[in-house]
């Protein structure tokens, strides 16, 4: 008879207890206005999505959260942006924690908020949590990609759209998450620029499914959805090049409707769209805004990725104290003062399109 040893766990080099999404949730609780502005964002931008309001959707931050603190610094420039744009624009501050690698790297704040390599997961969950609800004091909603399956119970009470990244969007498991998640979730296209992997994934998610997961005590269960009517398809560029101009984008919206899914697609202006390099950024999101002030149809809204600082730095385990301050360690960023000028320029351009329907 064989053992368990011999069986079970052999490249398993160590097991910790992981804190439970309910003693989370309790620690760091979601307050009354904050889960008001949730509740409420969450209906804006699925409004924009189905164009009951005409506003454009922005969801821009970091390409990822390393450091609270400038995260933070960052919200509250954003938030002072945003109460001047609100009635042109829906803003959404993108907050990262989870980062999918093509084959190995810093996995991002919730695996190892250390930068270090100590993986205190559940310190990273604590700070991730913490973060988001002071984001959302500023009246500033949020966005996040869900990349674990369970990364979810522990935070997407807090969380106004969510994302299924390019990676990830051909998963089973990931199709069936967005399923059963409360808020708008986009879907990317694929790494090598499939969009029709994205509109699967939306028709997918649409639909409801039953499969494993853990419940608020942390218990193994079975969950069944819904499904998700508020999935959309951001379109991101990929290995094959960008794929934000006015022909890729009707395409898209003619797959979608042979899909009957609504036709609306979200242009990330970052990764194979601007080639990650953030002045192609302010490129991809000028040509845009043209097109959104003539009425091309279909765009409902736009990522953009931003930070303190433009550019990117490595990031060297165990060495964040020598970082610069505002800087992303994965995509480069546009600063402050790009976005800020971008965000004006989406909002007029919103004004023109009044303007020219309105004729």
């Amino acid at each position: 008879m064989s053992t368990p040893h011999q069986v079970l766990n052999r490249r398993i080099v160590q097991t910790r207890p992981l804190i439970t999404p309910l003693t989370l949730r309790e620690e760091v609780p979601l307050t009354g206005s904050n889960e008001a502005l949730v509740v409420r964002s969450r209906s804006a931008v699925t409004d924009v999505l189905d164009g009951r309001d005409d506003r454009l959707l922005v969801i821009v931050g970091p390409c990822s959260i390393h450091d609270p603190a400038a995260a933070l610094h960052y919200a509250r420039g954003l938030a002072r942006i945003a109460a001047h744009l609100t009635t042109e624009l829906c803003v959404v501050m993108r907050v990262y924690f989870e980062k999918p690698r093509t084959t190995i790297g810093w996995k991002g704040l919730i695996n190892d908020p250390g930068l270090d390599g100590s993986f205190d997961v559940n310190r990273g969950l604590r700070t991730a949590r913490g973060l988001l609800l002071d984001t959302l004091a500023l009246g500033l909603p949020v966005g996040c990609e869900f990349l674990d399956p369970i990364i979810p119970q522990y935070l997407a009470d807090a969380v106004s759209w969510g994302s299924i990244g390019a990676r990830t969007a051909q998963s089973q498991i990931h199709r069936q998450l967005a399923s059963g998640l409360s808020m708008p979730v986009g879907i990317k296209n694929s790494t090598d620029g499939d969009v029709q992997s994205a509109v699967d994934a939306a028709a997918a998610a649409a639909y409801g499914h039953v499969f494993p997961g853990i419940t608020d005590d942390g218990r193994a269960a079975i969950f069944a959805t819904a499904g998700n009517p508020d999935c959309h398809v951001v379109l991101r560029g990929g290995s094959t090049g960008p794929n934000s101009d006015g022909a890729t984008v009707a395409d898209a919206l003619d797959k979608l409707d042979r899909a009957s899914l609504p036709r609306r697609v979200v242009i990330d202006a970052s990764h194979g769209n601007s080639r990650k390099e953030p002045e192609l950024q302010v490129a991809v999101a000028t040509d845009v805004a043209a097109r959104v002030a003539t009425g091309e149809p279909g765009i409902s809204g736009l990522m953009l990725e931003s930070f303190l600082v433009s550019g990117r730095q490595e990031l060297v385990l165990g060495r964040a104290a020598s970082l610069t301050y505002g800087q992303s360690v994965t995509d480069a960023c546009m600063d402050m003062d790009e976005t800020s000028s971008l965000l004006r320029l989406l909002a007029t351009s919103v004004t023109n399109r009044r303007h020219a329907l309105d004729r």
